[in-house]
């Protein structure tokens, strides 16, 4: 994402706290509502790299229920993922999409750390 386009979200969303990252152990998630909308708050950390932070739906359409949150949290040959803990379909933390079957995604939204809080901005 561009510097531009995240300066545009700064000012023109509405970024909701949902804990500290601390609350959060690496690799693991936490469940969060927002509004209606259960999410997903997944801390990613490498063995190298950058820790990051995605927030993505709760909901697994394969299992049809809300534990995303409770995946499993790794990388698929290179890429971030989480995987349900029911059917282990593996989803990328990035855009949300399936590894294994492509036809299928999870909705996705901006996440940042601010002053150690996470926060999330859904659109309205």
């Amino acid at each position: 994402m561009s510097t531009a386009t995240l300066s545009q979200l700064a000012t023109e969303t509405t970024w909701t706290a949902v804990c500290r990252l601390a609350d959060i152990l690496p690799n693991t998630g936490a469940a969060a509502l927002i509004g209606r909308r259960q999410v997903a708050v997944v801390r990613y950390r490498p063995r190298q790299g950058a820790e990051t932070v995605h927030a993505l739906g709760n909901f697994d359409p394969f299992s049809q229920a809300f534990v995303i949150a409770r995946g499993i949290v790794g990388d698929a040959q290179g890429t971030p993922m989480i995987a349900s803990p029911i059917y282990k379909q593996r989803f990328r933390l990035a855009d949300g999409g399936c590894i294994d079957d492509p036809s299928v995604s999870l909705p996705t939204w901006p996440c940042r750390v601010r002053d150690g809080v996470v926060e999330v901005a859904l659109a309205s």
